[in-house]
Formats: structure tokens, C-alpha cells, sequence
């Protein structure tokens, strides 16, 4: 029975995680849960698997969390020491980062750190710190299995495979809600426009990170560093129907591609029991129904956030982590209706050309890098708040 320790469990990957061992009730127990201030929905995770650790993000939670649910015998943390906790609890073999955002980033490190396998829905803790996540996870030998089903795609397409004969990786992207929309309305979309994603249902941040495609960025930098693939040989193509989750074009002209339904919960699985694989409980595909695949170049000039992957890969150091920092704030500030759609892509821009790269070996160095940037970021959005 394999034990796991998840991160980010009351949001959507972690509650998709909680469904598959729920599916295998005999194969998984959870020996952690950590959530942000969701305590209600985490009182029932606790009430049903009974862990033996649990974190949320603030001393308020916590006290909504011990009136809810019996927390004896469990250990109970607040904050980012809680969360590193989980992460390193006792007898945990896997741990599940679907923390959202910069704050997995010291907890997903400290699992690396106790020798924990990792499966990674964070993709912003490979952003951010690459070089010393994969530095760690090399020194101890330990494995770090995407969730991402764009990165599970490359995962099983790149299997057994010698990295000198592949030529691209190719990350498919749905295109999110405005493929189509003239670039010239992008002012005016809604909060709610931007959340109504077409083929996923995800948590917010990061819907709306596929709308401005920034999600697909970030992904461009979490390829390079969990495969080894220069920036320049990752591309993006757009593939609306979201069957095919990813591709890898080799020399030799050949390409290899992982087709599969829109449920996440089956790239959870595809982690949780690697190297195996378990038959699903889900139904399958029908591949004998009417199916169409089309694919299309992305439009850089109105998704500006690609560009700004590859210049972040490119520049390396601090700035990826720069990059994400302030897309993290710009996010926000747009989900809070203080700035305009666009002036997520405009912080972001111009974080970036101001940002001075530094050298990303350490811990303290990648953290610096993001808390300056978040304060430029919040300055940058005071100043482009739209009137009320």
C-alpha cells in the first residue's frame, strides 16, 4: 500500500487525486492533506481518510478546521512550515504538489529533500526553481512525475527513448476561451468570460492562465527542466479538441503522440502508480465515433506570453522565477477587478524587461528574485487599476 501526502488537497487536482485512490481503496493511504483556507472541504477529507498530518494556510482556518472535524492524533500545522510538514511526514513515499502557485515551492523542495517521490501539478516550483529542484532530485535519486497532462504525454512518449533523437517536444494548448476573439476586444473581457474555459474545468488562477496562455508558457519552462530539452526545440500548437495531450518530433522525421480523454484524473493515475500501469475505472475513449483533430500555429502577436517564456528560458538565472511572480500578482489583480484583462500580459511584459537576471543556484536567490518582482508587479497594477 503506497503512502501519500498531498499538497493543495481541496483544489481541483487535489480532490481528483483524492477520487483516484478512492478508486484503488486498497493500494493508496493518505498520510497527509494540506489545504489553503478551504477548511470545510478539508474537515471532510480528514473526516474520511484520516491523516496524520494536516495544514492549512492561516491561524483562522485552523480554528474553522478544529470546530469541524476530531483532529486527535493528528499533527496540525499552519502556513508554509505546516505545509513542509505534510510534505515530509513520516512514511510518505509519494508526495502530490497541486499547491497553487510560488507557495509549493519550499514544501515541494523539502519532499525532494526527504528522499519523497513527487508528483508535480505545481509546475510554478519548476519555473521558479529548476536548477535546484532537478539539482536535489538528481542527488537523491528520487523521481518527479508530472501531472500535467501535457507533461505525462511527454512522459510516456519520450519513455526508454534516448533524449539525442528528439528533435521537439510539441505541448498542445486548447487555444483557451479566445482562439477566435478579435484581439481588439481583449480590454473588455469579463472575469467570468476568462473562467469559462472550453474543454477543462480547472481552479481559477489557473483557468486564467489559459486564457492569456500563459499556463502553456509556464509549461515551455517546467518542459525544459523535467526533460532536458533546450527552450528553442519546445513549441506550442494549438489543438482545440484537447485529445491529443502532447507530441515528440524525432530526427528521423517520425512523431509520436499520447491521445486520451479531458480528465485529469487519469494523468493522476498514470503518477500514482508508475511505473505500473492500472486499468482505469473510467470509460475509455470511443475511437469508433466521429473524431476530428486540428492543429493550428498559435498567434504570438495576441498571446504574448509565449514570447515572454522563451525570453525568460532564454535569459535564465532569476528571470523565469520573475516571470511567474508577476503573473501571479497580475492574475490576481484581474480576478479582484483592479486591472483589465490585458494589463495581465502588460505587468508580466514589462516585469520582465525590467527584471536583472542573477544567478538561480540558490534557494535565497530565486526567493529574493520573487518577492522584489512581486512588489514592482502590485506597483505596476496600483497603476493600472481601472477606475470605479
Amino acid at each position: 500500500m503506497k503512502a501519500i501526502s498531498i499538497l493543495g488537497s481541496t483544489g481541483s487536482i487535489g480532490t481528483n487525486t483524492l477520487a483516484v485512490i478512492d478508486a484503488f481503496p486498497d493500494s493508496f493511504k493518505v498520510v497527509g492533506l494540506s489545504a489553503g483556507n478551504d477548511a470545510r472541504a478539508l474537515a471532510a477529507q480528514v473526516a474520511k481518510f484520516r491523516p496524520r498530518v494536516v495544514s492549512v494556510a492561516t491561524e483562522e482556518a485552523m480554528k474553522t478546521l478544529a470546530s469541524l472535524v476530531d483532529l486527535s492524533g493528528i499533527e496540525a500545522g499552519v502556513g508554509v512550515s505546516g505545509m513542509t510538514t505534510v510534505a515530509t511526514a513520516p512514511g510518505a513515499e509519494l508526495v502530490v504538489a497541486a499547491a497553487v502557485g510560488a507557495v509549493g515551492l519550499v514544501p515541494t523542495l523539502a519532499a525532494i529533500q526527504a528522499g519523497k517521490d513527487v508528483a508535480l501539478a505545481n509546475k510554478e516550483t519548476l519555473v521558479i526553481a529548476g536548477e535546484i529542484m532537478t539539482r536535489e532530485q538528481r542527488a537523491r535519486g528520487t523521481k518527479i512525475l508530472p501531472i500535467d497532462s501535457e507533461h505525462c504525454a511527454l512522459h510516456q512518449c519520450l519513455a526508454s527513448r534516448d533524449l539525442g533523437s528528439v528533435a521537439k517536444l510539441w505541448l498542445t494548448a486548447s487555444g483557451g476561451p479566445f482562439r477566435t476573439r478579435p484581439a481588439g476586444t481583449f480590454a473588455a473581457i469579463t472575469v467570468l468570460e476568462a473562467l469559462n474555459h472550453p474543454t477543462w474545468r480547472m481552479g481559477r488562477k489557473i483557468t486564467i492562465d489559459s486564457a492569456t496562455l500563459m499556463n502553456k508558457a509556464l509549461e515551455i519552462i517546467e518542459a525544459h527542466w523535467l526533460f532536458g530539452i533546450p527552450g528553442e526545440r519546445i513549441d506550442v500548437v494549438v489543438h482545440p479538441q484537447s485529445v491529443v495531450h502532447s507530441m515528440v518530433e524525432f530526427v528521423d522525421g517520425t512523431m509520436l503522440a499520447q491521445l486520451g480523454r479531458t480528465d485529469m484524473r487519469i494523468p493522476i493515475q498514470y503518477a500514482l502508480t508508475h511505473p505500473e500501469a492500472w486499468p482505469t475505472p473510467l470509460e475509455p475513449m470511443d475511437m469508433g465515433a466521429a473524431l476530428s483533430l486540428t492543429f493550428e500555429p498559435p498567434d504570438h502577436e495576441r498571446f504574448l506570453s509565449l514570447g515572454l517564456a522563451k525570453e525568460a528560458l532564454r535569459r535564465g538565472g532569476t528571470t523565469p522565477a520573475a516571470l511567474n511572480a508577476a503573473n501571479e500578482v497580475a492574475v490576481q489583480a484581474f480576478l479582484d477587478g483592479e486591472i483589465r484583462f490585458t494589463g495581465i500580459t502588460e505587468v508580466v511584459r514589462d516585469a520582465v524587461k525590467a527584471h536583472e537576471t542573477l544567478d538561480a543556484s540558490t534557494l535565497e536567490a530565486v526567493l529574493d528574485a520573487d518577492r522584489s518582482t512581486r512588489e514592482q508587479a502590485r506597483e505596476a497594477c496600483v497603476a493600472l487599476r481601472r477606475p470605479s
